[in-house]
């Protein structure tokens, strides 16, 4: 899947899902307090993911998301290990 799929896919769902404003996702906004998630929004998150991507993602992988840009390249990467 390419990137601009994956970030396209991945924004709809949070401003539909998540109630993210549109305008305050770019690619170096901190993803968790643009989000503002807590613990069952991650779960939540988790199970999108999931059902859009066919990729699950664990604890550890939100741990090293700051950015937008971490959050696709998070999501990518587990799409790439997935077909390998």
């Amino acid at each position: 899947m390419e990137r601009e799929k994956i970030i396209t896919i991945a924004n709809d769902f949070l401003i539909n899902e998540f109630e993210v404003d549109e305008d305050e996702i770019s690619s170096d906004a901190n993803f968790k307090k643009t989000v503002g998630l807590d613990s069952l929004d991650y779960i939540d998150m988790v199970v999108v993911i999931e059902s859009n991507f066919g990729v699950k993602l664990g604890e550890a992988d939100f741990k090293n998301i700051v950015t937008f840009n971490d959050f696709y390249s998070v999501i990518e990467n587990k799409i790439i290990e997935k077909s390998a």
